[in-house]
């Protein structure tokens, strides 16, 4: 039997929906078939030390202490392992694209097991941003309409809808956030029915609030808005249901807190949604049927928006990287991650610092400022091979707590941070 290549494409998609990727020993140089048959899972063997039996995967801490993950989220060596064995494949004997494009459908399921949707309302973006941009260009936004954000967003967010307000009117307005926080009922004040849609951080990177997800997506609903979440800083380390919340989008980069790389970015569009989001350009791998003299259907889901060639060795990283939160369990890690928060919160805020995070948050980070030198703070941290985001010239701090982390690492932060109230 002959196949065309869009035919075929399709087939071998279809084939390999559930195909996991497997690791080759180094001196076995994988297929593509092999990198879809089976994959090494970790050995987590949990301590009073290591309570989630995670830290022999992460070669980091081996090196210090590492409590950066805002910044980048270090991967377990599974992950490593499937990028390695990508590139080697890549080397020695390309795989095939109906191998490629098969993983990338398996990453999608995966991806939707882990938040509560479905394969049909996952895309693959190359980063978050990219979902923000698609949803919001979507919207026809005009004059007349207001879009409601609050001050602890990323700064993507306001160049999009500062330079809509420019080119078409739209109205921008923004929430200013009281100790840290910006409630349901502060975004109220500034919803009404002119507003088209409501777009937060999930888990702020300016100081690791965690959003009503659910409130906020009732609050736009109510007033014929959609909720859009930017979740690069929550997806991997706070279990979320998108079901249960309502939310109507969420794009999140995957490397932070799921543990994989650069160039891939899952977009989630709720399927009744599906039709209002529209693909901002076309390239062969977003056609679904081609037709008679040169004319063309295009997916009808969220594949859609894979127009073109993704980052493919990015996708299996990750497809290694969720099968590994899978197996943890993302509400295994908060149960771990968010007390170590709230044991790093408390011992700063026994030292007298001053925390920029509300108190009793439910995330994994911590933000605070100090009155020490900046120097001499970032010289005592260097000297103990401690790391962690130094910003507005090192007078604030941001803290994470990952899943490899452990109460002795905060304690060993802690004795450090104590020296800069003396």
């Amino acid at each position: 039997m002959s196949y065309t290549r869009r035919q075929f494409i399709g087939s071998a998609s279809a084939a390999g929906l559930a195909t996991p990727l497997s690791i080759g020993a180094p001196h076995t140089l994988p297929t593509g078939k092999d990198l879809g048959e089976s994959r090494r899972h970790a050995q987590r063997v949990p301590s009073t030390d290591d309570p989630l039996g995670v830290r022999p995967d992460f070669p980091v801490v081996e090196r210090g202490v590492y409590l950066n993950s805002p910044y980048i989220t270090p991967s377990p060596q599974q992950a490593v392992d499937a990028g390695h064995a990508f590139w080697q494949a890549k080397a020695h004997a390309p795989i095939s694209l109906g191998d490629m494009l098969a993983e990338t459908t398996s990453v999608r399921q995966r991806f939707a097991r882990l938040i509560g949707a479905t394969e049909p309302e996952i895309g693959i973006l190359d980063a978050t941003s990219a979902g923000e941009n698609l949803v919001a260009r979507s919207l026809s936004l005009g004059k007349g309409d207001n879009v409601v954000i609050d001050d602890l967003h990323y700064e993507t967010t306001y160049a999009l809808y500062r330079g809509l307000a420019e080119s078409h009117g739209v109205e921008l307005r923004i929430v200013r956030s009281g100790d840290g926080a910006a409630t349901v009922e502060e975004f109220a004040e500034l919803v009404d029915d002119a507003t088209r849609l409501v777009s937060v951080s999930w888990v702020s990177h300016r100081n690791g609030y965690a959003h009503d997800l659910g409130g906020l997506a009732t609050l736009a609903h109510a007033h014929g808005a959609y909720l859009y979440a930017d979740a690069i800083q929550g997806i991997g380390t706070l279990p979320l249901d998108v079901r249960e919340t309502g939310i109507d989008f969420l794009t999140a980069g995957t490397y932070k807190w799921l543990l994989g790389g650069y160039g891939v970015a899952p977009f989630y569009v709720r399927s009744e949604l599906l039709d209002t989001v529209a693909p901002d350009r076309a390239g062969s791998l977003n056609i679904a049927n081609e037709l008679p003299d040169f004319h063309f259907e295009l997916h009808d889901d969220a594949r859609k928006y894979i127009y073109a060639t993704p980052a493919f060795g990015a996708i299996y990283q990750l497809g290694a990287a969720l099968d590994y939160l899978l197996d943890v369990g993302v509400a295994n890690i908060a149960d771990h991650t968010v007390p170590l928060a709230k044991r790093l919160y408390d011992g700063l805020t026994t030292q007298g610092h001053h925390l920029l995070t509300p108190v009793d948050n439910g995330s994994a980070i911590v933000v605070f400022e100090h009155d020490y030198s900046p120097d001499a703070a970032r010289e005592s941290l260097e000297n103990a091979n401690v790391q962690v985001s130094l910003r507005e010239e090192g007078v604030q701090i941001r803290a994470g707590l990952a899943l490899f982390n452990n109460s002795s690492e905060v304690d060993q932060f802690l004795d450090i941070t104590n020296t800069w109230t003396n």
